[in-house]
């Protein structure tokens, strides 16, 4: 997929490359939720980048036509024969005759100065020093060597180097400005920028949240957090503050509760809380954070707050959440424990869709009710996935979902079209290697390598996968451009290496995430556990691009087989057979992990 430059949008943002999942299902509210994506495209378009770019070029515009119309000043080559006017095949004899009558024409003694011409007795003594100069560097041995070696009568002169300025700045009674200008560049706008940009990095994490937040987000940590709690913990971000400055805070509090804490289909509330979540909203003392705590469980429950600005409100704070949520997993990653990591992925897929904790993944695809779920569940106390939904005979989808106060036939089509064309990561191997090794030794360093396809849920017709899909061939050692990642090696029919070039990254389609007031792109992150201790083994890897192309041109799955290297880490150091456990976890989809 090609992308064009843009001062506006530029090239390198990966979202405006990416595919999106094609659907007419618009949600309740979808105009406030299409209205803030907008409002955040907009702010991404960085208007003040754009005003410095447009003066930028009426700068240029402008000195291009200084250039253009200023008269140009030319130094001329000094040359004895043109300043006395004779050819340069005159001889000596001619010389001298010449400059005789000269001195008869402009010697001071003969001339006298003419008013008329603006003639001064020093203008006149400047021109017959000229003429004396070249006459004694065509006649005077020493003064016509340095004519010769230098190209002036005076011997070796000096130069100066200026800057071009208009007029009207170096004309009189216009310096003060000048100074002036280079005291606000110099002295105020210089170190306010540069002060600014540095205080921002120091306030601001490597995942975009504010330190005092993060600083929150540690304190909250628990190696038994849930994602419940963890939602808790989320709303005590410091960047929720600019939403609700002064009486927003209680403004509409109590109607948000009501409806949260109202009947529910789900589970005993609206929003989708439990009675321990039900229990920590009542704690906060906090007006701020008890609202955004309170719009959160009303996004995530889906639920209607009857009042425009509360609606607004609720779909403003989920992206807030879903970074702080991204914040907290490395809060997570630095602590090493399985639980806190996985409810961190957890918590994000479900700020992504909308979706309460205890609520089925069939809930993500469009005009899923609790009946429909109902009905397609039964009595099972686990919830199933769009892929088992999906896996189901069409007409069993169908007469479990079609019907009274279930589907209509179009709302069963456009679910299903969706389902369709969620990526689903379907791990086919998975194996540890060192490059140029058999064998994995105590202490080297070890590359995690998946092998795995983008198989949509409902899809059918999928070709079995090629053995040698399923290898990883070291390169030759001398191939330089295999080593550093620049070609890709597999083999042929025969077995034998074949060198392919590398294509460019794929991107994923953009998340189909109809309440999220963004666009998301999926990642995938990969990650090894010791089930035994509860201990990360190796550190998650994300990835968001794939080496091979994940849709045809017109939308179709491809099938490809994906390569996905974790970097390398150590081998044990000693010798002996390590359990570990493999998790795989998109960051947008509900549904099970794969944990192998």
């Amino acid at each position: 997929m090609s992308s064009d430059y843009s001062l506006i949008a530029p090239s390198s943002d990966a979202q405006a490359r990416a595919p999106r999942i094609q659907t007419d299902y618009k949600p309740e509210n979808a105009d406030l939720i299409q209205s803030q994506r907008n409002a955040q495209k907009r702010k991404q378009r960085r208007v003040k980048r754009i005003i410095v770019v447009l003066i930028g070029y009426a700068v240029m515009i402008g000195m291009l036509y200084l250039i253009l119309t200023t008269q140009r000043s030319v130094n001329k080559i000094w040359n004895p024969y043109d300043i006395l006017g004779i050819s340069e095949s005159a001889s000596e004899k001619e010389i001298k005759s010449h400059y005789k009558k000269l001195g008869r024409k402009f010697h001071p003694d003969k001339i006298r100065p003419d008013p008329a011409k603006n003639e001064t007795i020093e203008s006149l003594n400047s021109v017959w020093v000229e003429y004396s100069k070249a006459y004694q560097a065509l006649t005077d041995e020493e003064v016509r060597n340095n004519y010769i070696q230098y190209g002036h009568p005076d011997g070796k002169q000096g130069f100066s180097i200026g800057i071009a300025l208009p007029k009207f700045i170096i004309s009189d009674g216009n310096g003060k400005y000048v100074v002036l200008v280079y005291a606000l560049l110099l002295g105020v706008l210089l170190p306010y920028y540069v002060g600014s940009w540095w205080y921002g990095t120091q306030r601001v994490t490597r995942e975009g949240v504010q330190v005092e937040s993060a600083n929150k987000l540690f304190r909250e940590y628990s190696e038994s957090i849930d994602v419940g709690g963890l939602i808790t913990a989320l709303s005590n971000g410091k960047e929720f503050r600019d939403l609700f400055r002064g009486n927003k805070a209680e403004s509409g509090l109590s109607k948000i509760e009501s409806r949260i804490l109202a009947q529910g289909q789900i589970t005993s509330y609206a929003g989708g809380l439990s009675e321990n979540d039900k229990e920590k909203l009542e704690d906060v003392d906090s007006a701020v954070r008890r609202k955004v705590l309170a719009l959160l469980w009303a996004y995530l429950g889906r639920v209607d707050l009857g009042d425009s600005a509360l609606n607004k409100a609720k779909f403003a704070v989920a992206p807030i959440a879903q970074s702080l949520c991204h914040c907290f997993t490395a809060i997570s990653v630095a602590y090493g424990n399985t639980r806190p990591i996985l409810a961190s992925y957890y918590t994000s897929q479900r700020l992504i869709q909308a979706l309460p904790p205890a609520a089925s993944p069939l809930y993500q695809l469009p005009h899923f009710t609790p009946a429909v779920v109902k009905a397609v569940e039964g009595d099972s106390k686990v919830g199933a996935t769009v892929q088992q939904f999906m896996d189901l005979p069409d007409a069993q989808r169908r007469s479990l979902t079609v019907g009274k106060g279930l589907l209509s036939e179009e709302q069963y089509k456009t679910a299903v079209n969706v389902a369709r064309q969620l990526p689903q990561l379907r791990v086919a191997k998975a194996f540890f290697k060192v490059t140029g090794e058999r064998v994995i030794t105590p202490g080297s360093l070890v590359t995690l390598v998946i092998k795995g396809r983008f198989v949509p849920p409902g899809s059918t017709d999928v070709p079995e996968i090629d053995e040698l899909d399923l290898e990883d061939v070291d390169p030759a050692e001398d191939d330089l451009d295999a080593l550093l990642g620049k070609k890709k090696v597999v083999k042929d029919a025969s077995g034998k290496p074949v060198k392919k070039e590398e294509t460019k990254p794929v991107q994923p389609p953009i998340a189909y995430a109809p309440y999220f007031a963004r666009d998301h792109l999926p990642k995938w992150h990969v990650f090894l556990s010791d089930s035994k201790q509860g201990k990360m083994a190796v550190p998650p890897c994300t990835f968001t691009a794939f080496d091979k192309p994940i849709l045809t041109a017109d939308g179709k799955p491809t099938f490809h087989v994906q390569t996905l290297k974790a970097p390398g880490f150590a081998a044990p150091p000693q010798p002996g057979k390590y359990t570990f456990v493999m998790h795989v976890q998109g960051s947008c989809y509900g549904g099970r992990g794969r944990d192998q």
